[in-house]
């Protein structure tokens, strides 16, 4: 039986919001000293010495206690190290969230082995080209993958093929042999969202997810605090917020349910006293749809974290107003580069934007042809940090691709999001540069039509994208999302033509049961332009 786990209540006193500044601080000032590189395997084992008896991992009614998590940690490097995989070679995981597959990660870790968490929604085709392109030795699933050939020795989490995890493991007791790890080398290979061919795979290093973890002292992460995770272990939108709770000997909470469900992460949240979470928008706006939302008990929050996909300002405002707890929108690549972070709760009068470059985090905005914008101008966000991929894995041309130098040589990751900074520094996004559609010559934003979609009662939810027009070149189409009671696809395309300006008016609308999403609340707009006849 899982049990509740004790913690403190206070939250991090939030600090005062500044009165406002005529500057643009795009380049914060030099960061503060980051600690010395610690490898998360020490921690694990640091934690399991001085609480061995605490639960450090929960799912449904199992857990895991400290001092089980670093010994089932030692038996998965040392069994790594038996069958021959060294150091900087990679295994792939593929399954739902669960005791075995966080251990497999940490065990990995521990040995210096890569990790390549696997998508459970690509198709057969995907998980076979992403597999190949880790290179990975062994390759340990769950029922919910896809069965495919592959060179990897498939081993079973959860039993449900031979041979199973258990017969796999070495003996209890097994003690790896020490690997020193270097902060350079690759920590885990995350594999980018996409509806057609294999996706990129973006390496990130140790010293790219210590960065991580040097944050967490901001945020109240502690050895008791408590954090729920709703989203999936293959994505960085999780590892974000696990690796913090991992590295301060917390506790972390997996939903044990398929599909998300804003119910039982509620119960989930009062039960375990929850002080920490990361959950994507589209989530956010089911858990405060819930109609008795407000009878749950939330007060043990700390900070509650958001990133992925676009955060709109009135769905931030209702979390804040509703749910105890700081609130803290990270604005960021999987690729690394530049984050800004919107610490809402400190900053109300600024959600319509995705907050301000992390300390030691140089963010610019350039022009088409690469050259650096002034102050208030518009352009493509890239940026440069301690927290960056090493690049992406056998593709050097689309590493080349996602780089951007400037005058003296640095490097910076491009986010494709296009820009601009206001009179506080804060960042404002237009719209992913490759969404923008461009019609008749004039830009527009997609973003711009959501918001007026959204502000229909009858529109749940909204997607603007531009498809091919004989006449302008391309055109916007939105997929929409209706509420009980909502008019007809033309009626609704005409009271949003009415509030659009000209050259934005939309061409057509299409209803839909729900949006196309990835795992972690994405909205596939290249399905919806490919599916639009």
């Amino acid at each position: 039986m899982s049990r509740t786990v004790q913690r403190k209540t206070s939250s991090p006193v939030p600090r005062a919001a500044p009165s406002g500044s005529s500057s643009v601080h795009a380049v914060p000032a030099a960061p503060s000293a980051v600690p010395p590189f610690r490898p998360m395997g020490d921690l694990v084992r640091e934690h399991a010495a001085a609480r061995p008896f605490q639960p450090a991992l929960i799912q449904g009614e199992r857990q895991v206690t400290w001092g089980q998590l670093d010994a089932m940690a030692d038996r998965i490097a040392a069994s790594l190290q038996r069958d021959g995989v060294k150091p900087q070679q990679s295994i792939a995981i593929c399954g739902g969230n669960s005791l075995e597959y966080a251990a497999l990660f940490l065990g990995a870790l521990r040995a210096g082995v890569v990790v390549a968490p696997i998508p459970t929604g690509a198709t057969p085709e995907q998980l076979a080209g992403m597999v190949e392109d880790s290179e990975a030795a062994h390759f340990f699933v769950d029922a919910a993958a896809h069965p495919i050939r592959t060179r990897a020795r498939r081993i079973s989490m959860d039993g449900s093929a031979s041979p199973s995890l258990q017969a796999w493991l070495a003996p209890e007791g097994s003690r790896p042999a020490p690997v020193a790890i270097d902060p350079a080398w690759a920590f885990n290979i995350i594999y980018s969202s996409g509806t057609t061919g294999t996706p990129k795979g973006i390496v990130q290093p140790h010293g790219m997810r210590w960065m991580h973890v040097v944050r967490a002292d901001s945020y109240g992460y502690s050895a008791s605090s408590v954090t729920l995770l709703a989203t999936s272990l293959c994505s960085n939108t999780t590892l974000v917020c696990f690796f913090p709770t991992i590295a301060k000997g917390g506790c972390a909470v997996f939903m044990d349910t398929p599909r998300f469900d804003p119910q039982v992460y509620l119960r989930l949240a009062q039960r375990h006293r929850v002080t920490h979470t990361m959950l994507v928008p589209v989530q956010y706006r089911r858990v405060m749809a819930v109609p008795d939302f407000d009878r749950y008990d939330l007060s043990a929050f700390v900070m509650k974290f958001c990133t992925s996909a676009p955060f709109h300002a009135d769905l931030k405002a209702d979390v804040l107003r509703r749910w105890p707890g700081g609130l803290v929108e990270f604005y960021g690549m999987t690729e690394g580069g530049g984050t800004c972070i919107l610490e809402a709760h400190n900053f109300p009068g600024k959600l319509h934007t995705v907050g301000r470059p992390a300390e030691g985090h140089d963010i610019r905005l350039i022009d088409e042809a690469g050259q650096v914008l002034p102050a208030g101008e518009v352009g493509e966000v890239v940026g440069r940090s301690g927290a960056m991929m090493t690049g992406y894995k056998h593709q050097p041309g689309k590493t080349r691709d996602a780089e951007w130098y400037d005058a003296q040589g640095q490097r910076f990751i491009r986010t494709g999001d296009v820009g601009r900074f206001d009179e506080d520094g804060f960042l404002v996004l237009m719209d992913r540069r490759k969404d923008m559609v461009i019609s008749g010559g004039f830009n527009i934003y997609p973003s711009d039509l959501e918001a007026v979609l959204r502000e229909h009662p009858a529109v749940a939810d909204a997607a603007v994208v531009g498809v091919p027009s004989e006449e302008w070149g391309e055109t916007p189409v939105a997929f929409v999302v209706p509420r009980e009671g909502a008019p007809d696809e033309g009626a609704l395309r005409a009271w949003a033509n009415e509030r659009l300006g000209k050259t934005q008016r939309l061409s057509a609308v299409r209803f839909m049961h729900e949006l196309p999403r990835s795992e972690i609340g994405k909205v596939l707009k290249r399905e919806l332009r490919d599916g639009f006849r």
